[in-house]
């Protein structure tokens, strides 16, 4: 039974103008379960989200604070290492002061050492001169005996501290040479450490700020896991809101279900159709079935066909599929597209034996995908009741 393309254009045509002007999201009474599953397992996808996210949460935690806690032994460390570094710019400091001051004192010995050196040339520039004649004047310039004996002590006396006088020279070149060198060892032994000191605290500030980089990348990260674990937060209290919705209007469903059955409704024989009837029953049906068995289909326009036979819906087959907030396909345009282009043969036929009386479903108004608690009779992916 086919009728005229400008017929089904005007249908399809005011199909989806009603539908624009319904608006979306639609919760139909025909998908509604369809939704209320599809809620619930977004609602469980987001609590599983929300646990993964909560799972690298402290994970990532974990991580940071292992980071956190060698982070703060870099700075203990750093801070040892500092203090030694002080310490030795201060050792050093001390002893740059000795250099210097020995510095000075050896300037003066050596000072010294030259005047003597030079007394000492003169002493002995005047032995080589003179000769012994000095000494035999000495002797026989004596008055007496005792006086000879005194002149002798001093002329021994004037030998020892010739003796006395190039011995401390020597000794003080030694002693010059013997400081020049640890001095000069001390002060190569201390740069070392500093430079050791340097190196290892550049390291440790190395360290410090790249461990530093990674505790941030994981704050970053924890920022992160924790802005999406609020999203699957928030989805989650979004979907117990839709479901708390959807299971609400469940109730209102079985209660007008349960009214209807208490109405008379009327005979399928005195239901007039319009030409256009079976090209709407046959395109909700492959919306709504196309996937189903012919039986599953014929009960879908059986429950489109129940509802014109109730006092609680519309009198009429387009009046019905266009009811505001029922068929979701209607509200989304692919109802309009499928009348448009023409269902299917098998829906066509199955709309045809809805239309005949044919109803594997009694007189349900309702059918929707099984959800935990709806009773009814199943056919196929659909409870009706």
């Amino acid at each position: 039974m086919t009728f005229c393309k400008n017929w089904k254009k005007w249908i399809a045509f005011t199909t989806l103008t009603l539908g624009c002007l319904i608006g979306r999201p639609l919760y139909t009474y025909a998908t509604a379960g369809q939704q209320l599953e599809q809620a619930q397992r977004d609602k469980a996808k987001a609590e599983n989200g929300l646990e993964k996210a909560n799972d690298s949460i402290q994970d990532l935690q974990t991580d940071r604070a292992s980071l956190q806690s060698y982070l703060d032994n870099l700075n203990e460390e750093l801070q040892k290492a500092n203090s030694k570094l002080l310490e030795i710019d201060e050792i050093i400091e001390k002893k740059q002061n000795a250099i210097t001051e020995a510095q000075e004192t050896i300037a003066d010995a050596k000072e010294q050492q030259k005047v003597r050196y030079e007394e000492m040339k003169q002493r002995i520039q005047f032995l080589y001169e003179e000769g012994n004649t000095s000494y035999l004047d000495v002797f026989l310039s004596a008055s007496s005996f005792s006086d000879l004996l005194n002149k002798a002590d001093y002329i021994e006396m004037i030998n020892q501290y010739d003796r006395k006088m190039l011995q401390e020279y020597a000794d003080t070149q030694v002693k010059i040479a013997k400081k020049e060198k640890e001095l000069k060892q001390d002060k190569e032994t201390l740069e070392m450490l500093q430079q050791e000191a340097n190196a290892s605290t550049t390291g440790l500030y190395e360290d410090v700020k790249k461990t530093s980089e990674n505790v941030r990348q994981y704050l970053d990260q924890i920022a992160e896991k924790e802005e999406e674990a609020l999203v699957y937060e928030q989805e989650i209290a979004q979907k117990e809101s839709d479901i708390a919705t959807l299971q609400e209007q469940y109730k209102e469903e079985l209660a007008l279900s349960l009214q209807s059955q208490a109405m008379v409704n009327r005979d399928l024989s005195d239901v007039l159709f319009a030409s256009g009837d079976v090209d709407l029953m046959a395109a909700i049906i492959e919306c709504e079935a196309g996937g189903e068995s012919y039986t599953g289909k014929v009960a879908v326009g059986a429950v489109v066909l129940n509802r014109v036979r109730s006092p609680l819906f519309p009198s009429t087959v387009l009046e019905v599929i266009m009811q505001k907030k029922q068929f979701s396909p209607v509200g989304s345009g692919r109802f309009a597209l499928v009348l448009a282009r023409g269902a299917n043969e098998s829906c066509y036929q199955a709309a045809q034996d809805a239309m005949a009386g044919a109803s594997p479903v009694g007189n349900c108004l309702f059918f929707r995908t099984p959800i935990p608690g709806l009773t009814g009779q199943q056919i196929g992916g659909h409870i009706f009741y």
